[in-house]
């Protein structure tokens, strides 16, 4: 430990608190097309895909976009629909959060209107995709009441796989897991003052099951 460490500090509100004044909605996340043309695909997606009503932010590990969080998911959803390819395998890693003590209200766009400005060029846009998702209810001791009200509603949607080690997969139609994705965020904002959903979405993966 040296006598110069600027250590940092992020105060001592804890869960319940959250460091944002405003109702910031974050999703930081990596596209990876597995395929030599990978450049193209990305980039060819980020011209199609429209960020107006985010705020959004690249670094040489994944992106980050905040907002409300009907635009946040639109726009991760635009962008992975433009990237598809029924001939690649490609997988996305993202983290939905909302409510950090550590949070603040900088880095956002909050847009005023609830139209989303991506769903008119990719609705007609189907495919199936494989999902894995864990849910962290954070700051309550009964958070298990909260994973297993998210899990039984991707039941109710018939788009439920199975519970496996540390995740529950899911599988179905593009358009339904994201339906599925803001519902289970709508309903993790009424109910908890925090938490963090990890999401991983893979198409045309040459492993059996």
């Amino acid at each position: 430990m040296s006598e110069n460490s600027k250590y940092v500090t992020y105060g001592s509100c804890g869960c319940g608190s959250c460091g944002a004044s405003k109702e910031i909605t974050g999703c930081r996340f990596s596209l990876s097309p597995m395929s030599d043309k990978y450049i193209d695909i990305i980039l060819g997606a980020l011209g199609k895909v429209d960020t107006s009503k985010v705020w959004k932010e690249t670094d040489k590990l994944s992106t980050i976009y905040r907002g409300k969080r009907i635009h946040v998911l639109d726009a991760v959803k635009g962008l992975f629909i433009h990237s598809y390819d029924e001939n690649v395998h490609m997988t996305l890693e993202a983290t939905l959060s909302k409510g950090c003590p550590g949070d603040t209200d900088a880095d956002s766009f909050l847009a005023e209107d609830d139209v989303l400005v991506n769903e008119e060029s990719i609705k007609d846009i189907h495919f199936k995709t494989t999902c894995k998702i864990s849910l962290y209810p954070m700051g309550v001791s009964n958070y298990m009441e909260y994973i297993a009200k998210v899990v039984n509603h991707a039941i109710d949607m018939g788009i439920y796989v199975k519970s496996a080690h540390y995740v529950t997969i899911l599988e179905g139609d593009i358009h339904d897991l994201f339906h599925f994705f803001n519902e289970a965020a709508e309903y993790c904002n009424k109910e908890l003052s925090h938490y963090i959903m990890q999401i991983t979405l893979s198409v045309n993966s040459p492993t059996a099951e």
